[in-house]
């Protein structure tokens, strides 16, 4: 993939160390501040911090913007098509109902004890192609049903969750803070997913499992009725056969159970869309419902984990490959095309409008639905994304990377070090990981050039690691996992906050392990 941060061969102003470093610490406060304390968008924040950057460094305005725009479009033209394609993935895993079979196998396969690790393979499984908010609100009602029918202690299943999908959010591409920083360090996507992984198995089980067993001592946090996902399957097409999840039957004509994407489920494992119900009437026995109106079949599970995995394994067979074949072979060549991030993630994507739409009996037009439906809700992410990457260039075209690398050769600081504090720093003051991301990447980016390959992949996991350290008030993740389990701000802060400080620390100690042996 194209590097995003190709310096310029002239700094594009004439300041010294000091004026630099003024002006890059202006820039990065005037983000915090309009984020953390204007309660400004981070699109906005980025794109003002960037101008202050500029002028307090003394870049000449026309530049500034010539810096700033050319960030943007190489963004978003390395980052944004994934981003994308990876948003269709998890809209046709929703609205199908494949990521409700994935859950329900596993958690209908396990016994009490064994949960709370089923729940965080779930979620890391879910986490891979889903957004962390998208993720939360799949599994969150699956978690509150499954707590209150097995009488396992909330926080002790849903703390394992919320560790599954916030590790692979940060440290496994194609989520958009690992991509971005993959993109601005050079790094080797391949690598990076390979050692992401390595690092996120130990991680998920110690901020999962095992904090999660101990953090539900301490806050007993009880399910809100109103999240909980009671209805399950009635027939809609002739008689009324209940088909209960986790032991529960509701036969009930008004609570049919819907998907995350509103569609209801009949007791053969089929789907009917809400609009279909409304125009085929209420779908009690002997009614007719249109031809063009007939129920869904449920999703296989094999087609739904295959959905999951199909993108990360073409990638990794690319990693494979260039570790194993000689450049220039047949299969090499083969394998670098379909390994390539857009291919593989494109490969997913037709594979999900096949076996989780057609096959499963959705029309062409429901499909194209699901897959255009969930593109607006990526829009925040990709102007941030987008922003970020026009802040960091403007960072980088003003001589401020350089200047912290030099710093830190001449400090003898390790690039790994350098790189989680820096978005430890940002993540903490800003509360979101991805701009906490972008910003440390254009830090330390020209570090990447002294690094071997595997380094500058492990230099992006540090980034990433960082980018998690104690989420708080001003991070809407708080907010979502506050309501969602019905916490106080100060149960949130021991367990939700807690949980992504070990996960930040666990990883970055995972990665400085990896540097020994690389």
């Amino acid at each position: 993939m194209t590097t995003l941060l190709a310096a310029p061969a002239e700094p594009l102003t004439n300041a010294g160390g000091t004026q630099l470093v003024i002006a890059a610490l202006l820039g990065i406060a005037a983000v915090v501040l309009l984020i953390a304390w204007g309660k400004v968008h981070p699109f906005l924040a980025l794109i003002l911090g960037a101008a202050v950057l500029g002028v307090v460094a003394g870049v000449a305005p026309d530049k500034i913007v010539t810096s700033f725009s050319g960030g943007v479009g190489s963004t978003v033209g390395g980052v944004g098509l994934l981003i994308a394609l990876g948003a269709m993935i998890g809209g046709l895993l929703a609205e199908s109902g494949g990521a409700d079979s994935i859950v329900e196998r596993v958690v209908g396969r396990v016994s009490g004890g064994a949960l709370p690790w089923a729940m965080a393979g779930v979620a890391a499984l879910i986490g891979l192609p889903l957004f962390f908010e998208v993720g939360v609100v799949l599994l969150v009602p699956i978690v509150l049903l499954v707590s209150l029918r097995t009488n396992v202690p909330l926080m002790k299943i849903g703390i394992p969750a919320l560790a599954g999908l916030s590790v692979l959010h940060g440290l496994v591409p194609p989520h958009p803070g690992p991509l971005v920083a993959i993109d601005a360090l050079g790094a080797n996507l391949g690598q990076t997913l390979a050692l992401g992984l390595l690092v996120a198995i130990p991680t998920v089980i110690i901020a999962g499992p095992i904090f999660g067993n101990l953090i539900a001592r301490y806050v007993p946090a009880t399910a809100p009725a109103a999240l909980l996902p009671t209805r399950r399957p009635v027939s809609v097409t002739g008689e009324r056969r209940s088909r209960a999840t986790l032991g529960d039957r509701d036969d009930a004509a008004d609570r049919r159970p819907t998907t995350p994407g509103g569609d209801r489920i009949d007791s053969d494992g089929d789907l009917v869309s809400q609009d279909d119900l409304a125009n085929a009437g209420s779908g009690r026995p002997g009614e007719t419902i249109p031809e063009d109106v007939r129920p869904r079949r449920a999703p296989a599970l094999w087609a739904a984990v295959i959905t999951v995995l199909l993108p990360v394994a073409l990638m990794l067979l690319r990693a494979i490959g260039e570790l194993t074949l000689a450049e220039g072979t047949a299969g090499r060549q083969a394998l670098d095309i379909v390994g390539t991030p857009i291919v593989a993630l494109l490969a997913g994507v037709i594979f999900a409008m096949i076996f989780l739409g057609y096959r499963t009996g959705f029309s062409r037009t429901q499909v194209s639905g699901f897959v255009g439906g969930s593109l607006p809700a990526i829009a925040g992410i990709l102007l941030i994304v987008a922003a970020g990457g026009g802040f960091k260039q403007v960072l980088v075209d003003a001589g401020v990377g350089n200047l912290v690398a030099d710093a830190a050769d001449g400090a003898n600081l390790s690039p790994l070090l350098l790189g989680w504090l820096v978005a430890v720093g940002i993540r903490v003051a800003t509360g979101s990981a991805t701009v906490a991301t972008i910003t440390a990447a254009g830090i330390v980016a020209p570090l990447a050039a002294t690094l071997q390959g595997p380094e500058v992949a492990l230099l992006a996991l540090a980034i990433g690691c960082g980018s998690l350290f104690f989420s708080h008030v001003n991070d809407a993740g708080f907010w979502l996992v506050k309501e969602y389990f019905g916490l106080t701000v100060g149960q949130t802060i021991k367990s939700w906050s807690v949980m992504e400080t070990i996960i930040s620390v666990v990883g970055f100690l995972g990665v400085l392990v990896l540097d020994i042996f690389i």
